[in-house]
Formats: C-alpha cells, sequence, structure tokens
C-alpha cells in the first residue's frame, strides 16, 4: 500500500487546512485510515480515524474542531482542521491497517508539515 499526503502548510492561529491521502496499491482489506501527528521531541500520537463503516475516532485535543472523512471510491482520507492552534504544530502522517490473513498490518504516508504560527 502506498499512501500520498498533501495539504500541509503554514496558517495562523485560528485558521484552516485539509489534509487529503490517497491509498494506492494492494488496497484490498483495508479497515480502516486515520491521520496521526509527531511534534519535536514527542511521540507519534493518534489524532483522527475512520472505519470502511464511518466510524470515526478523534483525540480529545481536536475533537470539535477536526473533521475525519473517507472517499471509499478513491480511497482517499481527509482530515479537515479548524481553528488550528500553535500546539497543532507537528508531522501528520496518514495511517491505514489491512488485514493480511491473521495478521493487521500498519502503512504510513511520508509525513506532511503542518506549521500553526502567528
Amino acid at each position: 500500500v502506498q499512501l500520498v499526503e498533501s495539504g500541509g502548510g503554514m496558517v495562523q492561529p485560528g485558521n484552516s487546512l485539509r489534509l487529503s491521502c490517497a491509498a494506492s496499491g494492494s488496497i484490498r482489506n483495508i479497515v480502516a485510515m486515520g491521520w496521526y501527528r509527531q511534534a519535536p521531541g514527542k511521540q507519534r500520537d493518534l489524532v483522527a480515524r475512520i472505519t470502511l463503516s464511518g466510524s470515526t475516532i478523534y483525540a480529545d485535543s481536536v475533537r470539535g474542531r477536526f473533521t475525519i472523512s473517507g472517499d471509499n471510491a478513491k480511497n482517499t482520507v481527509y482530515l479537515q482542521m479548524n481553528d488550528l492552534k500553535p500546539e497543532d504544530t507537528a508531522v501528520y502522517y496518514c495511517n491505514t491497517k489491512r488485514i493480511s490473513g491473521t495478521q493487521m498490518l500498519d502503512y504510513w504516508g511520508q509525513g506532511t508539515q503542518v506549521t500553526v504560527s502567528s
């Protein structure tokens, strides 16, 4: 599975960004797609995830500001980020989970930088 991210950049606090992640390759048996982020010196944490059925989960820090959505026909997941705060600054990584036999495999994109600064 290959994941290609786009949409990162630098914005001022209170502004919005939309991230996109397109999956290609061995996309059969993908069960969920999501976004993680990693700030300098910190661990990589889940931001939001969506399953094939449309169920979503969010980190407490972004709930109400970020919205994850998916387009199954395009094998693409989006992260709409509103009311961005400086603490949202991080490299954002797309993630997908795929079932292979009895295993759950994780795939990662290359990451896209989001910087929120005045």
